[in-house]
C-alpha cells in the first residue's frame, strides 16, 4: 500500500514537532530542578537539626551530672535539716531543764527570805 504524498509531514511540521519536544523537555527539566531545589532545602533543614553522636553523648553525661548534683543538693539540705532538728532537740533536752531548775532555785531562794 502506498502512502499518498500529502500524508507525509512537511519539513515545517517536523521542525514544529521538534521545537515542541524541546520546549516540553526544557519545561520538564525546569520542573525537576525546582523539585530538586525544594528537596535539597528540606534535606538541609533536617541536617541542620541533626545532632552529632559526640554532642548527644555529652548531653547525656550532662543530664547524669545534673541529676547527681540535684541528689547531692537534696542530701545536703536533708543533712542541714537533721542538724537543725538535733540542735532543737539538744536545747529542749538539756538547756531547758537547766533553765527551769535555775528558775526554781531562784524562786525557792526568793521565797525562803520572805
Amino acid at each position: 500500500m502506498s502512502v499518498p504524498p500529502t500524508a507525509e509531514p512537511t519539513l515545517w511540521e517536523l521542525q514544529r514537532a521538534i521545537l515542541q519536544m524541546r520546549e516540553d523537555q526544557r519545561d520538564g527539566i525546569a520542573g525537576l530542578r525546582e523539585n530538586l531545589r525544594a528537596d535539597l532545602q528540606v534535606l538541609a533543614c533536617r541536617i541542620e537539626q541533626a545532632v552529632t553522636k559526640d554532642v548527644y553523648l555529652l548531653d547525656q553525661r550532662l543530664l547524669v551530672v545534673e541529676r547527681d548534683l540535684a541528689a547531692e543538693v537534696r542530701a545536703r539540705r536533708e543533712a542541714e535539716e537533721a542538724a537543725a532538728t538535733l540542735r532543737r532537740w539538744l536545747i529542749g533536752a538539756f538547756v531547758a531543764p537547766v533553765v527551769v531548775a535555775a528558775v526554781q532555785l531562784w524562786l525557792l531562794s526568793k521565797g525562803g527570805r520572805t
